[in-house]
């Protein structure tokens, strides 16, 4: 006789099957027995859930316990440390999470090709809090601002351990400059200290482009082929590429020279104060102008659980809620409302938020065209062998 049962049973009650027959328990009674058993598991899975990713170190401590306790909703937050690992899981599709963060580039990219659920703005009445400036430049990625809310946002410029470079530099050198970085006079000077470069082409890239009067988010060819060039004369002195870890370097005094993001030299500066070290890190935004980009949570098409990442997501625009993870990580958010509770040495710091005359001068980095992405990827591969 076979007998098929509906559903999965669990691996307990799968032995709890074969010892009730072993011992000579009739089926109905078993089976009665494991229907309720798997009942109650089932019912166990029932409860209020939100599936999370975001990228790594981004949160403060209480934020998810936060959250759990005001909507009785359990939360699995897991994280990544690159935009393409994002990237492929939602490219796959049925990745299971309900909130993403992505990169705003990558994020108007993925946007475009469906990805994203609309947001229904009926249901966040906390984005009042945003900061309209700010908003005009996310719809650079997402225009209407139908289906991204920011979750911070930064600026990728120049980070020094202040005390070495200007014993190689000198006092009268301005740092706030990309001659630093694109000008082999003075770049060379301070490979004996250590240079590190994000391991970001779209960073640097747009970087390079504004540095040379061209749009960062040019799609003409001979543009990236002209900042290869730039590129390659400064190849020599780049001791390595790096897009996590140079946090410890600075610290630790491994490297002198990085081109970062604003809040990784910011936590870089506040872990050496903390270790007393006999030197100074900070970060600058060069004055020319850098590349602003946003992270910004969304809701997948697919995801199974979109009334609660809509919860999560107004939470998260809670001014107290937004500052803790601000003062936590030092990134800052685009909810106005949010800065009447952070640290003041946090919102006063321009490294962190930028004065409004220079937001003004902020490029956003945009989705490119495809043929323009394999292009910028065959350059940056030549450029960082060297060949």
């Amino acid at each position: 006789m076979k007998i098929k049962i509906a559903g999965h049973l669990t691996l307990s009650a799968v032995s709890f099957l074969l010892k009730a027959l072993q011992r000579g328990l009739r089926l109905p009674q078993i089976l009665i027995c494991v229907g309720c058993a798997t009942s109650s598991a089932l019912a166990g899975t029932n409860e209020p859930r939100l599936n999370l990713y975001n990228w790594s170190d981004y949160i403060a401590k209480d934020t998810i316990a936060g959250f759990e306790k005001q909507t009785g909703i359990k939360a699995r937050y897991d994280v990544y440390d690159s935009a393409d690992t994002l990237q492929a899981k939602l490219l796959t599709g049925r990745s299971g999470y309900d909130v993403v963060t992505p990169t705003s580039n990558y994020a108007g990219r993925l946007r475009a090709a469906d990805i994203f659920e609309p947001l229904d703005h009926a249901k966040l009445p906390n984005l009042k809090n945003l900061d309209p400036q700010l908003m005009k430049i996310v719809a650079g990625a997402d225009p209407g601002n139908r289906y991204f809310v920011p979750w911070a946002y930064g600026t990728t410029g120049l980070g020094y351990n202040l005390t070495k470079v200007r014993q190689v530099l000198g006092e009268e050198v301005p740092l706030d400059s990309w001659d630093i970085l694109f000008k082999p006079e003075y770049v060379s000077k301070l490979k004996s200290c250590g240079v590190s470069m994000l391991d970001a082409p779209d960073q640097l890239f747009a970087a390079v482009l504004h540095y040379l009067g061209k749009a960062p988010d040019s799609t003409n060819p001979e543009d990236y082929r002209a900042a290869l060039k730039v590129l390659k004369q400064i190849r020599p002195y780049i001791t390595q590429f790096n897009s996590a870890g140079y946090i410890n370097d600075l610290v630790g005094g491994d490297i002198c020279f990085a081109f970062g993001w604003s809040g990784d030299v910011v936590i870089a500066g506040r872990r050496a104060r903390e270790a007393k070290k006999e030197y100074q890190i900070q970060y600058f935004i060069p004055r020319s102008g850098a590349p602003i980009w946003f992270d910004v949570m969304a809701i997948p098409k697919d995801a199974p659980h979109k009334e609660a990442a809509l919860q999560w997501i107004n939470y998260i625009e809670t001014p107290q809620v937004h500052a803790a993870i601000t003062n936590q990580v030092y990134y800052p958010s685009a909810n106005l409302a949010a800065k009447q509770y952070l640290d003041p040495l946090v919102a006063n710091d321009p490294a962190i938020y930028p004065r409004p005359e220079m937001i003004k001068k902020l490029f956003l980095l945009k989705p490119l065209p495809p043929e323009t992405a394999r292009l910028m990827t065959r350059l940056w591969t030549e450029f960082k062998t060297g060949f």
